[in-house]
């Protein structure tokens, strides 16, 4: 049989047909770039066979469901996988303003909100302008989609800096103001940098990377044969990190660059090279400087979202800090050498100019309903106290109306230390740590002494939240619940599990790609 070649406009094309969801030009780039198929060069265009396209496809359509559900149980509920959505659906406009480690993606708050009925949510929970609470308010996804739904929420928060995320993410704002705002502050920043012998350094660097990687790791040449095992990938890579660093260390003693401060006595002298720290400094000066409550909020948020790019660390470790890098080194994530962040400015620019698009994105969905988080802790919080000093109108609303049920996902056993995660926001912010606080924090483990500090933590939390609900309440837990801790918080807490909802969670940010699933628990009154 003769072998058919596709254009990758037509092989996107033949994708969404035979996945039955959308598969973009820029998805099919995305394989051949990172060596996932091979690319052809035919009649002066790049094309691909459709018989591998075919078997990639094929290999991953039906492995997963059925792999899952080998691994996990066959009471794995793929509908709830959103596995039809691409990464831009489940981060859609507000939800990635910031990076921010275990939240749930705004679909599965969508399906349990919304008013509609499937074989497996066999009736409705909530209603247009419900009150619904989350007490792990985390980055506000569940605030977010409320709004969007036409409900009103409230979250709560023990970090002062995931409610800062969270009332971000709902506020309103003058965009054209905004726009001028980051106009103004990046003139600033480039008038302070263009002239300086840190960007001359850069320069210079980037262009000895480009010819050094295009010569050793042609794409996608090097990341097909990577594919195919034709490399020793830690041999290979490590052989020319050292080749490379030689180069590197003649530029940085040319130019006199300062890298990292030794013994550093806080996190961001730590992890930031001084460069990146001036211009830091520089631009958060320029923040406080704003008027305008809201935007220098929201102004604040760019600017850490981009100190969290700019940390001396490698690409593959941005999410879980190991140690301090500031040299060059060999990229698994991009199989290539790559390079510290010397400036700011390009993430700056970037983030800007993300975040005014996605606050227009959700202008246009937005209704005009309320939506707060209060920072506290929720054990203990007076919850319509609290708000009425931030929202008064709001408070009175709920007092009478009271809330109808919780959306939330709890902190894991020993997970995640949450204050730790945006350490680098709590230094320049100043904003109190409260860490002691958090519940099933890693710092804490996960052995049984942990594992019943948990139980009674989050059925604290239930069991102080349930006095602001009304009678016929329903609680939805979204838990990956491996120590069967959930039936004792339910009793603890004076509640029964009247349902549970197991789904696989198919695109999680960590680097373990293995088959995972969660629970939402559905709770009632006992």
């Amino acid at each position: 049989m003769q072998q058919q070649y596709l254009t990758i406009k037509e092989a996107s094309l033949w994708a969404t047909d035979y996945l039955r969801k959308t598969v973009t030009t820029s998805n099919i780039s995305y394989l051949i770039q990172y060596g996932r198929i091979s690319k052809v060069g035919r009649n002066g265009s790049t094309q691909i066979s459709q018989t591998e396209l075919e078997k990639y496809y094929r290999a991953i359509k039906h492995s997963r469901e059925t792999d899952w559900k080998e691994k996990l149980g066959s009471d794995l509920n793929w509908n709830l996988s959103f596995d039809n959505l691409k990464e831009s659906d489940t981060t859609k406009h507000v939800h990635r303003l910031h990076p921010y480690k275990g939240k749930f993606i705004p679909q599965l708050v969508e399906y349990f909100l919304d008013g509609h009925t499937d074989s497996f949510k066999k009736e409705t929970f909530f209603k247009k302008g419900d009150i619904v609470l989350d007490p792990f308010c985390g980055s506000g996804t569940m605030l977010v989609q409320a709004n969007e739904l036409g409900m009103n929420a409230i979250g709560i928060d023990v970090s002062s800096f995931n409610a800062f995320i969270s009332n971000c993410k709902i506020s309103k704002y003058d965009t054209a103001l905004l726009t001028e705002n980051i106009d103004q502050i990046t003139k600033k920043l480039y008038g302070k940098i263009q002239n300086s012998k840190i960007m001359d350094f850069d320069a210079a660097l980037t262009d000895k990377l480009k010819q050094f990687n295009d010569k050793y790791f042609p794409v996608p040449e090097y990341k097909y044969k990577l594919i195919q095992n034709l490399i020793d990938e830690d041999k290979y890579g490590t052989e020319k990190e050292k080749e490379f660093l030689a180069v590197y260390e003649k530029l940085i003693t040319d130019y006199k660059v300062e890298l990292l401060k030794k013994n550093p006595q806080t996190f961001l002298k730590k992890w930031y090279i001084k460069n990146i720290l001036n211009e830091i400094n520089f631009v958060f000066k320029e923040i406080k400087s704003i008027k305008d409550a809201n935007a220098k909020n929201i102004l604040g948020l760019i600017l850490s979202r981009t100190m969290r790019s700019c940390r001396a660390t490698t690409h593959a470790d941005l999410a879980t800090l190991i140690e301090p890098v500031s040299r060059t080194y060999y990229c698994s994530k991009h199989g290539k050498v790559c390079k510290p962040i010397f400036s700011i400015m390009k993430w700056w620019q970037t983030y800007s100019r993300d975040t005014i698009k996605r606050l227009i994105e959700f202008e246009t969905l937005k209704t005009n309903t309320n939506q707060y988080c209060l920072t506290g802790d929720s054990q203990t919080i007076d919850i319509f106290s609290a708000l009425s000093k931030k929202h008064k109108d709001f408070a009175q609303t709920a007092q009478k109306q009271k809330i109808s049920g919780i959306f939330s996902s709890p902190p894991y056993v020993g997970l995640i230390d949450y204050h730790e995660q945006h350490a680098y926001a709590y230094d320049l912010f100043g904003f109190k740590r409260k860490d002691a606080l958090e519940i099933g924090s890693l710092c804490k483990g996960q052995n049984k002494e942990a594992q019943k500090s948990y139980v009674e933590g989050i059925a604290a939390v239930l069991n102080n939240c349930k006095q602001y609900l009304k009678k016929d309440y329903n609680v939805f837990l979204v838990a990956n619940d491996k120590y069967n801790l959930y039936p004792q918080i339910s009793e603890k807490a004076g509640m029964k599990i009247v349902n549970q909802f197991k789904r696989p969670v198919l695109n999680r940010t960590e680097k373990d790609k293995s088959a995972y699933s969660e629970i939402i628990f559905h709770l009632k009154e006992r």
